[in-house]
């Protein structure tokens, strides 16, 4: 069976569903603990996913100021 890759949107969705079932107070001790661990798994790919895309936004604008400088001092020879 092939594993779908997991996406922040998925992950976020899938803790959204551990949340609405831990809250229900319906889930089983032993269950419980699955959850919750799953539901730290989520959070923690959730944080790196953030965290690189914030990198690669300023990387890019980094790039789009150095260039605008590059067209600025250009301009100005």
């Amino acid at each position: 069976m092939k594993k779908d890759k997991l996406t922040y949107s998925s992950a976020i969705t899938k803790l959204e569903e551990i949340v609405s079932e831990i809250e229900s107070g319906e889930v089983d001790v032993d269950v419980l603990t699955v959850k919750v661990k799953r539901a730290s798994e989520l959070i923690r790919f959730c944080k790196n996913n953030l965290r690189d895309t914030q990198k690669e936004v300023n990387k890019v604008l980094e790039g789009m100021e150095a260039k605008e400088v590059e067209t600025y001092q250009g301009e100005k020879d």
